[in-house]
């Protein structure tokens, strides 16, 4: 028969191989997935994030050969979405598809419940956009310099949309700086319905994404005024860039990008950014993107951070400078 001390040694063995077998251990990333990923898009669906999101979700369950959806959660500037992810177990189920507006502008925002940098692992970026100036097409004024005359010449009269809190709204704050014009903000709850109202001669001005604005310009129905890409749109080659008509300073690009939780295991979220990049080779996938208006960008986990590090520091030189208070 066992002694006492035996007994006891054993029981010990047997607890520590039940709290060990309790402790959720990081899934390797030979046999990660094995079950369904979620990618979280925390704007409305329809727009460019979704977009890009159903895209990389069709590619990436095809490589995996397991099901991958994408859920929308929109509000709060894409805030409610991203704190979702951010709470989100880091096994690599739960994802999210952020980026400039989420992660780089949400670091300056304060008491958000969690943090838009540190709590996230960035996977890889998927695509990159760009932002522009329209006018509807009931404005007396078909280019950048008549505009801005005649929005001196009616101060306070006229009204740009955008969403609050995100980088179209502090486009058109800058803009309004830059040229010293006086124009009435009008906050939508999404780019849409800015651009509806636009459209109908409701708002003046409206600033939105190269996506959602494009068709727009391409069909006559809202005129381009600037760009804000480094060149200017192939689309639009007659449409100056922002720096050509002299609003020097504001940030050129607007990241769509792929994170995980903080604590993501490092393999797995290599094995995301593999997969990713290799979507982005894909001809379809390219040609769907630039569907709609946005670059295909392929890049390592880290360089996607850093990005996301200079984007942060350059929105909030922006918001300094136009006084716009976030909370």
């Amino acid at each position: 028969m066992p002694g006492p001390g035996r007994l006891r040694f054993g029981r010990s063995i047997f607890l520590l191989a039940l709290l060990l077998a309790t402790l959720p251990w990081p899934a390797s990333a030979g046999d990660y997935p094995e079950r369904t990923i979620k990618i979280v898009v925390p704007f409305p669906a329809g727009g460019p994030t979704d977009v890009a999101a159903r895209l990389i979700a069709q590619s990436l369950a095809t490589k995996f050969g397991k099901g991958v959806v994408v859920e929308n959660h929109p509000g709060a500037g894409g805030r409610i979405g991203a704190k979702l992810v951010a709470s989100a177990t880091p096994d690599g189920y739960t994802l999210l598809l952020g980026g400039t507006n989420v992660n780089a502008i949400g670091a300056i925002f304060t008491d958000l419940g969690f943090d838009p940098v540190k709590s996230f692992a960035p996977i890889a970026v998927v695509c990159v956009d760009s932002l522009a100036i329209a006018l509807s097409p009931r404005v007396p004024a078909d280019n950048f310099k008549d505009f801005v005359v005649y929005a001196k010449d009616h101060p306070g009269k006229l009204k740009y949309g955008a969403s609050p809190g995100i980088y179209t709204q502090f486009a058109g704050e800058y803009f309004k700086l830059k040229t010293g014009t006086d124009i009435l903000f009008v906050p939508y709850k999404g780019g849409a319905p800015a651009v509806t109202d636009a459209l109908g001669g409701h708002i003046e001005m409206v600033v939105n994404n190269k996506s959602n604005l494009l068709p727009q310009f391409r069909d006559g129905k809202l005129k381009a005024l600037a760009v804000t890409s480094k060149e200017r749109w192939p689309e639009l080659p007659q449409t100056p860039t922002m720096r050509e008509v002299g609003i020097l300073g504001f940030p050129e690009e607007v990241l769509f990008g792929l994170l995980a939780p903080a604590g993501t295991p490092q393999a797995i979220v290599m094995k995301l950014n593999s997969a990713v990049n290799e979507a982005l080779q894909s001809a379809d996938v390219r040609t769907s993107l630039d569907g709609i208006g946005v670059d295909a960008r392929a890049t390592t986990p880290q360089e996607f951070a850093a990005a996301l590090d200079q984007q942060a520091r350059e929105w909030k030189r922006v918001i300094e400078e136009t006084g716009i208070q976030v909370e």
